[in-house]
């Protein structure tokens, strides 16, 4: 039996968890949609690695772990484990589609620095 800590957010007000942008719901929400299947979830975490300390991890998983905490954002359910909470309490999730830039964005408080590509930070 696992313990989550369930929390469905509206609108971010005293967020202190992980904030899903609604452009970066859709585009989970697309993509969870090519998998075809209804079992997973946005997995969030932070592993040692990078070249400033840590790096963020995105990835879907159909798991549930001890501790974890989990978020929905127009369909999408978001989970973080126990250890990654700490570090990304407050941190936006967004996806920029632009000429210049695809991809998930991450502005984290908890960040005292970041690498220059943007994957790593301590």
């Amino acid at each position: 039996m696992s313990v989550q800590d369930t929390t469905t957010l509206d609108g971010g007000a005293g967020v202190t968890g992980v904030v899903l942008s609604d452009p970066a719901a859709a585009k989970v929400k697309a993509l969870l949609d090519q998998e075809g299947r209804d079992d997973l979830r946005l997995r969030i975490a932070v592993q040692p690695g990078g070249c400033s300390g840590l790096r963020y991890q995105l990835f879907f998983d159909e798991r549930y772990l001890d501790g974890d905490q989990t978020y929905e954002y127009g369909g999408v359910e978001v989970i973080v484990d126990r250890m990654s909470g700490p570090y990304l309490g407050g941190a936006t999730i967004d996806f920029v589609d632009s000429i210049e830039k695809q991809g998930f964005t991450i502005d984290n408080p908890n960040a005292g620095s970041s690498c220059a590509c943007g994957d790593s930070f301590s």
